[in-house]
């Protein structure tokens, strides 16, 4: 899904220029700068998920970052949202998860609130 904002710049076609869902961010991972292109819905997913184990943003990041085998950093923070909002909802898995190095989600975040 693309969103065509009217104040953004006609091209040189005379068509506006489309707004990506995707937005990139800054974040200092393991004392080094470095940008990840997240949904808002992963971004603020993320986001929550740090709150809810009193760590960092940085810190959780540099988690996920540890412990990814392949894939981009991007990639591998979407996996690991969606792993935890899984695990929250007792879907069923029936295959394995894309990358088994991802850290699981703390037993006492799930289910807390």
């Amino acid at each position: 899904m693309h969103i065509t904002d009217d104040r953004l710049p006609l091209d040189q076609n005379g068509t506006r220029a489309v707004k990506s869902p995707v937005v990139k961010r800054s974040i200092v991972v393991a004392g080094h700068k470095t940008s990840v292109s997240l949904e808002d819905a992963f971004w603020r997913g993320l986001k929550e998920i740090a709150a809810a184990r009193n760590v960092t943003l940085s810190d959780l990041v540099a988690t996920i970052d540890g412990g990814r085998r392949q894939g981009n950093l991007s990639s591998a923070i979407r996996l690991f949202v969606l792993d935890f909002y899984r695990s929250q909802s007792g879907a069923d898995r029936t295959e394995s998860p894309p990358n088994e190095t991802l850290p699981q989600p703390a037993a006492s975040v799930v289910g807390s609130e």
